[in-house]
C-alpha cells in the first residue's frame, strides 16, 4: 500500500457525532420485534478420549465335556436366531481397525475461572541489545491497582474465589469456599458478588475461582496503571485474561521512539514453549529468535520485539504455545524526542474471521488530528484500523463507522486493499468528532484493532489505546472497573435493533438494579458510569444484550488530561459443557 493509501484526505463536518448517556438516559425510538438469541453459539473445544479396547476373547478355566457341549450348542441356537442379521451385515465391509459406536455426549466438569494481570508498566532500560528486555524504575508519580469481581450463582453463593502471585503464593482472598451449593428457587436470581482491590500491584498476579453448580465461575479483574510524568506519562488498563495457546496481538510499534515489549506468563504447572509469528507492513518476518521461547511455570518472560523486528511502525504478533497456555500482553509505549507520547496495554483480540468488529473508537476533531500528524513524529497520532491478514491470499476489506447519529462514510470509501501475510493500516479520519462502532468485513479471515489518540497539541502530553476486536454480547458479561478516573460504558449495533442492560456491582457485594437501554441499528452509545451507588463505590457491571448483534467495550480516561485506555467486553463464563464420547476397538 502506498504512503497516499495510507492517508485520509476528507475534510472535517461541522457537527459533533457523540452523545452521553447517563445512567437513565431516554430511551431512544422502540418498536416491538422478536428477540433474537443474545448471542452467537460458540464451539467449544474438547479432547474425545479414545475408547478402551474391547476384549477380542477371555481365558478361563477348562469344563467338563458336557460343559462344552452345552455351550457349543448355546452358540448353534444363538447364531441361528441372529442369522439374518449376521449375513446381512456381512454383505456390508465394516471399517479398518474394528468397530465404533456414538454414545451421548458426555458432560465435562468445570474447571476454575482464572485471569492473568501483567505487571505495571516499566521503562526499558537502555538499548536493545538481546531480545529479552531489561528494566529500570518508572516515575515517581505511577500508581497501579487491580480490581476483581467474582458473580455468585443465581442462588447468591459466591464461589471460593483469591488473588495470589503468578507463583502460587497468597496475597488476597476474595471469598472462602462455600460448604454447600444452595439450589436456586423459582423466581429472579438472587446475586451477590466477592470483591477485591489491591493497590499498589507490583508484580503478574492470578485471579482465581473455583465452580459452584458445575459450571464455571463468572470472574473479572482489571489492571490500572498511571502516571503524571516520565517517559511512561499516560494511562493503561487491561482486562486480566484467561492464559491460551494461541493469541493474536496487534498495534506493536518498533520505529524510532516506540517501545514494544511482550510479556508471556505461565500461571500453569507445566512449562511452556512459545513461537511468534510476526507480521509487518512487508510481509511475515522471519526471527530466528521468535521460536522455541521457554517460559517456566509461575514466570514471566518479557521479550522485546525490537530485538526481533526492528523499524516496524505497525507488527502484528501470533503468540503460539505448547505445553502449558500462556497470557501474553504488549507494554507498548512511545516517546516523540523529548515528549512522552503515551501507554498502553495491547491485549489479544479476536482470531481470523471474515468479520471484526471494535467499539470505542474516540475521534477527534479532524481539523486538529490532520495537523498533529503532519508534525514530524506524530504520524500515528491519529485514530486507524490495523488490519492484518495471516493467510496468502489478498484481503479486501470493507470499514464502516457508525456513530451516535448513525453510519459516518470515510473520504476514501471505507476498502483497503490488504496484501497476504502483511499489515496495513487505515487512518480513521474525515468524520465529525465522537465515539465510534468500526466494523469492518472481507471474504478473507483477518484480524484487526482499532487506534484511539488523545490530545492535540504537539507540546502538550498525548495519550493512546487500542481496541481489539471483541465478540458479540450475550448474558451476564462481567465487566470489572477501576475505582478512580473516568469511566464510560460504549455500545456499537451495526444493525437491526437490541436492547442492553447494565447492573452496577458495588464494593459491599451488592448486585444494584438493572437499567435497560434500548438501541437502534447503526448507531454507538455511550453511558457515563457514575463512581457510586448510592453511597457504595462502584467495583464493576454484569451486562447483559439481547437482540440484533451488540459490541462493547469500557472506555477510560482521567478528568482535565489526556489519557485514554480502551478494554473489549470479554466473553461470559462457560455453562456446564459437553464433548461427544466415541467407543470403539
Amino acid at each position: 500500500m502506498s504512503d497516499d493509501q495510507k492517508k485520509s484526505t476528507g475534510e472535517a463536518k461541522p457537527d459533533s457525532d457523540q452523545t452521553r448517556v447517563e445512567d437513565k438516559s431516554p430511551r431512544e425510538d422502540k418498536s416491538p420485534r422478536e428477540d433474537k438469541s443474545p448471542r452467537e453459539d460458540k464451539s467449544r473445544r474438547g479432547d474425545k478420549p479414545r475408547g478402551e479396547k474391547s476384549p477380542r476373547g477371555t481365558k478361563g478355566s477348562r469344563s467338563s465335556n458336557k460343559g462344552m457341549i452345552t455351550g457349543v450348542l448355546s452358540a448353534v441356537v444363538i447364531l441361528a436366531a441372529g442369522g439374518g442379521a449376521v449375513a446381512a451385515s456381512s454383505m456390508v465391509p465394516g471399517p479398518s481397525g474394528g468397530t465404533s459406536t456414538d454414545i451421548l455426549q458426555a458432560d465435562v466438569p468445570a474447571g476454575r475461572a482464572l485471569g492473568v494481570c501483567p505487571e505495571p508498566a516499566r521503562l526499558v532500560n537502555g538499548t536493545v541489545v538481546g531480545t529479552d528486555a531489561d528494566f529500570s524504575p518508572v516515575s515517581t508519580t505511577a500508581t497501579s491497582a487491580l480490581n476483581a469481581v467474582v458473580l455468585s450463582n443465581p442462588a447468591g453463593t459466591v464461589p471460593g474465589s483469591k488473588v495470589s502471585s503468578l507463583g502460587g503464593q497468597a496475597v488476597a482472598e476474595i471469598a472462602k469456599t462455600p460448604t454447600s451449593t444452595p439450589t436456586p428457587t423459582a423466581g429472579p436470581p438472587v446475586l451477590a458478588a466477592g470483591v477485591a482491590s489491591i493497590s499498589p500491584v507490583t508484580s503478574p498476579t492470578v485471579v482465581e475461582a473455583g465452580p459452584i453448580g458445575n459450571e464455571q465461575a463468572s470472574l473479572a479483574a482489571n489492571l490500572s496503571y498511571s502516571a503524571t510524568d516520565g517517559d511512561l506519562r499516560g494511562l493503561a488498563s487491561a482486562q486480566c485474561q484467561p492464559p491460551s495457546n494461541d493469541a493474536w496481538l496487534l498495534g506493536a510499534n518498533t520505529s524510532v521512539g516506540r517501545t514494544a515489549v511482550l510479556n508471556l506468563s505461565n500461571s500453569s504447572e507445566t512449562p511452556a514453549t512459545v513461537s511468534l509469528d510476526l507480521y509487518g507492513y512487508e510481509g511475515q518476518i522471519q526471527a530466528p529468535g521468535a521460536r522455541g521461547l521457554l517460559v517456566a511455570p509461575g514466570t514471566t518472560r518479557s521479550v522485546n520485539l525490537a530485538g526481533l523486528a526492528p523499524g516496524e511502525s505497525q507488527l502484528a504478533v501470533r503468540v503460539r504455545s505448547t505445553g502449558g497456555p500462556v497470557a501474553g500482553t504488549i507494554q507498548q509505549s512511545v516517546l516523540r524526542g523529548l515528549a512522552p507520547g503515551g501507554v498502553e496495554y495491547l491485549s489479544p483480540g479476536g482470531g481470523p474471521s471474515n468479520l471484526q468488529v471494535m467499539s470505542g473508537v474516540d475521534i477527534q476533531d479532524s481539523d486538529a488530528i490532520k495537523a498533529l500528524s503532519a508534525k514530524p513524529g506524530f504520524a500515528d497520532a491519529i485514530p486507524a484500523l490495523e488490519i492484518a491478514v495471516p493467510g496468502p491470499t489478498d484481503a479486501v476489506v470493507q470499514v464502516s463507522l457508525y456513530g451516535a447519529n448513525g453510519e459516518r462514510k470515510l473520504p476514501n470509501g471505507g476498502v483497503v486493499t490488504v496484501k497476504g501475510g502483511s499489515v496495513a493500516t487505515l487512518n480513521l479520519d474525515g468524520v465529525p468528532a465522537g465515539t465510534y462502532t468500526v466494523r469492518a468485513s472481507s471474504d478473507v479471515s483477518f484480524v484487526a484493532s482499532a487506534r484511539v489518540t488523545r490530545g492535540a497539541k504537539a507540546e502538550e502530553a498525548t495519550d493512546f489505546a487500542w481496541s481489539p476486536a471483541s465478540s458479540r454480547l450475550g448474558s451476564q458479561h462481567l465487566v470489572a472497573v477501576p475505582r478512580e478516573g473516568l469511566r464510560s460504558l460504549s455500545f456499537g449495533v451495526p444493525e437491526g435493533r437490541a436492547t442492553v442492560s447494565y447492573a452496577p456491582v458495588t464494593a459491599d457485594g451488592k448486585v444494584g438494579k438493572a437499567v435497560d437501554v434500548d438501541l437502534s441499528g447503526g448507531t454507538t452509545s455511550v453511558i457515563e458510569l457514575p463512581a457510586k451507588s448510592g453511597s457504595a463505590v462502584i467495583a464493576g457491571y454484569v451486562v447483559s444484550a439481547s437482540g440484533d448483534p451488540v459490541y462493547g467495550a469500557l472506555v477510560l480516561g482521567k478528568q482535565g488530561r489526556s489519557d485514554v485506555s480502551v478494554v473489549a467486553i470479554q466473553d461470559a463464563a462457560a455453562g456446564l459443557e459437553k464433548v461427544p464420547v466415541t467407543v470403539g476397538y
